[in-house]
């Protein structure tokens, strides 16, 4: 089967895609490069089974003649990251909509399979323990970019529900939770893994924003992967909203404890105040867990990778590219 990634040079992407050419798939890769790496997806530039073709999601020609030339999507091309969503809520919005709606609008002339890549950030600020994929969302006011993402990514996912049900598009979508592993930006652009790792190495100060009593839930990606191929060939899972994730809370301080420990570093863990990072118009949530047995009933999906195990894998990457 010939399947299309958007954003398939992402980290997440490129992880995907090498689990789908495993499998006997075509893989063709859409990404503009502005968040991905040629780096991501070199190993696989010869592989005859592989394409990459370097645009702009926001492209409707070419997007929808890759669609055409496609029998699934996987629709993960989109503006991530805490950092990047407030310095630039206006590129936020209209990638990760407009180019959704690009993506459905092309997949449903031939009933094309997509999967759609949402967020635990469209829970926003909700409170519930665990976030059931049915449940309420709470977010705060317009005037805090922050907020721009989980609204793009709900209307995200209001329009592919609604090609499903009113245009009988094959549609499901997957909602990640803080996911990690190797080809993280080193950066750390939207994952505190990569930033509290790059900090350790380095030696320098380990910067937890707030009290550090916030709490995540952080999915290994070889678990991230298995939940989205899954969400692509199970028939049951058409029309559905699923968390893909691993239900072990963290708090941010005890985070940067253990990464410090794993890395041996004399790094000091500091706190800072959110503002310094992201500006004065900044809100943060200060819980979110993840109901996982939907997913496990529909897909049979349960994250096997511990967090100890997923950051010896990343902290060991990590340490390779120095």
């Amino acid at each position: 089967m010939r399947v299309l990634i958007t954003g398939g040079a992402g980290y997440i992407g490129s992880h995907l895609a090498d689990r789908l050419l495993a499998q006997g798939n075509e893989v063709v890769v859409l990404d503009d490069l502005s968040l991905g790496k040629v780096a991501n997806i070199e190993h696989n530039l010869e592989n005859p089974h592989f394409r990459f073709v370097e645009g702009d999601i926001l492209d409707a020609n070419l997007t929808g003649q890759l669609v055409d030339e496609c029998e699934a999507v996987y629709h993960l091309a989109a503006v991530v990251g805490v950092k990047h969503v407030v310095d630039d809520p206006l590129q936020t919005m209209m990638t990760n909509v407009w180019g959704t709606g690009i993506v459905l609008q092309a997949a449903v002339r031939t009933r094309r399979k997509v999967v759609i890549a949402s967020s635990s950030e469209v829970y926003g600020k909700g409170t519930a323990s665990p976030l059931k994929e049915e449940g309420d969302r709470i977010l705060g006011p317009t005037h805090i970019s922050r907020w721009c993402y989980a609204a793009a990514k709900a209307v995200d996912e209001h329009l592919a529900l609604a090609y499903c049900r009113q245009r009988d598009l094959p549609v499901t979508i997957v909602r990640y939770f803080n996911s990690y592993g190797p080809r993280l930006d080193p950066r750390g652009y939207g994952s505190v893994v990569a930033k509290f790792v790059n900090q350790a190495l380095d030696g320098r100060p380990i910067t937890v924003h707030g009290d550090g009593q916030q709490t995540r839930c952080f999915t290994n990606v070889d678990d991230t992967v298995e939940g989205t191929v899954l969400a692509g060939e199970v028939d049951a899972a058409r029309g559905e909203v699923l968390n893909i994730a691993r239900a072990e809370e963290t708090t941010i301080l005890g985070l940067a404890q253990i990464i410090r420990d794993m890395t041996d570093s004399s790094s000091e863990i500091v706190t800072v105040p959110h503002e310094l990072e992201y500006g004065e118009h900044f809100e943060d949530t200060r819980r979110r867990v993840p109901a996982v047995d939907k997913a496990r009933r529909i897909l049979g999906f349960s994250a096997k990778v511990s967090l100890v195990e997923g950051l010896t894998q990343t902290i060991d990457w990590f340490r390779g590219t120095r």
